[in-house]
């Protein structure tokens, strides 16, 4: 049985569920306020970069599966199930903004002409889809059935639609049977495992999900940098942890930090949730103590071997929070780029995808005491730089050669946050290296040269 479905919200989460509904035969309608992204959706390109997301859009919309619009009042009259994908952005306090949500749903209240089923994608915080079912019926008008369910995403940014048709398993909360059997039926052609359960336990496995993750990575920043005190290395550690069956051996990778839409928000929003509830989550409360400090180690250590940027010439390498996306949100470039441009850095920045969404937080030249420029390629950024960020493992980024360093910048000194490159190469090849949790490699001072870059364009 294929389903008329309306997506409400056309970004990371609303646009990939929206295409792959259409892709399992759904007939979809996806619904923005913004007309010019519908307008460019309608043309096939994605307003967003993820991997395999244009070519199923093109594939959808030309065989009539799959629609945009900013008409609500027609999409939402006659559908049979409503998913919402909209953002729910994190506010000063950590608390979860849910006034996107709150607009939809007044929407969808006063439109419906036939019994249908409200799903909340969006990750909130628990209760909310309680909340949201009795705000449709209060401002409902026709005498029609509506249900409110909770069907959570786990998708990761750079490998979303790949996510969304393998997931490892479905969940869905319902309070009703006839919400979970719409549900497994329209769930029924992707042929995965189900998981049903309450609404509130569906609420809370999103966020306990993520924030057990991000507790993960977190511990193994923490235990790096103890590695690096005790004289350790934190990936022979992470080797030998990752045969024990019980731990696994996704998420060890220790680095500066997590980013993205999820992680920082989402641990944000549960600690918020606790202590709304007059209980403290120690342990999610200090996974983001340590994401925070995580963020900026490599330009405290950065501080801590030269007097100043100021005057220096910096290449800064991958922008994003991670590689596969365009999404800059929470990443530590951010942080570090705010520090070097306030000491009066060169920065020469490089990414293969985030440049045009950094230029709108950064745009290309003069800032405070510092500038910066962006680069089509690598070499540019590296050539004749005094010092060196790594910031996102990129392909292109982890392609070059530890000799290149050597060979392109004025003094070969660099700091990488996502432990790229073998201690043992970048030391053969001369270079300076620091990166998280493992023996640094210092070089003779004599090799290297004047720190004073030639620079002049800012």
């Amino acid at each position: 049985i294929m389903y008329k479905i309306a997506v409400a919200g056309t970004g990371y989460v609303g646009l990939v569920a929206g295409v792959c509904f259409a892709e399992m035969g759904h007939q979809v309608t996806c619904v923005d306020i913004d007309e010019e992204k519908v307008n460019i959706m309608k043309k096939g390109i994605s307003p967003i970069y993820e991997d395999g997301l244009e070519e199923l859009m093109q594939k959808n919309y030309s065989a009539g599966r799959i629609d945009y619009t900013t008409d609500y009042k027609s999409a939402y009259k006659d559908a049979d199930a409503i998913f919402l994908g909209v953002g729910t952005p994190e506010q000063p306090d950590g608390s979860a903004d849910l006034s996107h949500i709150a607009t939809v749903a007044r929407q969808i209240a006063e439109n419906i002409e036939k019994d249908c089923l409200v799903v909340v994608k969006s990750t909130v915080p628990v209760g909310t889809n309680d909340k949201v079912e009795q705000f449709i019926k209060d401002f409902l008008i026709n005498d029609v059935k509506v249900e409110v369910a909770s069907n959570p995403e786990f998708l990761a940014q750079g490998s979303a639609v790949h996510d969304t048709l393998h997931a490892a398993r479905i969940i869905i909360g319902t309070d009703s049977k006839w919400a979970e059997e719409l549900l497994r039926k329209i769930y029924e052609p992707f042929k995965l495992p189900i998981v049903s359960v309450s609404r509130r336990s569906a609420e809370m496995i999103k966020y306990a999900s993520n924030d057990f993750l991000a507790l993960k990575i977190s511990y193994m920043n923490d235990i790096a940098n103890l590695c690096e005190l005790v004289g350790a290395d934190i990936q022979d550690v992470a080797l030998g942890m990752s045969f024990d069956e019980r731990i696994g051996s996704k998420f060890l990778n220790a680095g500066i930090g997590f980013g993205g839409s999820c992680f920082p928000k989402d641990t944000k929003a549960l600690e918020y949730l606790a202590r709304q509830n007059g209980y403290e989550l120690r342990t999610v409360k200090a996974a983001i103590d340590v994401n925070n400090d995580q963020k900026t180690m490599l330009y405290k250590k950065a501080c801590r071997r030269l007097i100043t940027f100021c005057g220096l010439k910096v290449a800064v390498l991958g922008l994003t929070f991670k590689p596969g996306t365009d999404d800059l949100r929470e990443a530590p470039s951010l942080d570090n780029i705010s520090l070097l441009l306030e000491q009066g850095a060169e920065i020469f920045a490089y990414d293969p995808v985030g440049i045009d969404n950094f230029k709108k937080k950064y745009p290309e030249g003069i800032i405070g005491k510092g500038c910066i420029r962006y680069v089509e390629n690598i070499e540019k950024s590296l050539d004749g730089a005094n010092v060196c960020f790594i910031f996102t493992e990129w392909d292109e980024i982890k392609a070059v050669r530890p000799t290149d360093y050597k060979k392109l910048m004025r003094t070969p000194l660099v700091y990488d946050g996502r432990n790229i490159y073998r201690v043992d190469d970048m030391k053969n090849a001369g270079v300076e290296y620091y990166s998280i949790g493992r023996p640094y490699v210092k070089v003779n001072v004599k090799s290297l040269r004047d720190a004073a870059t030639t620079a002049d364009w800012c």
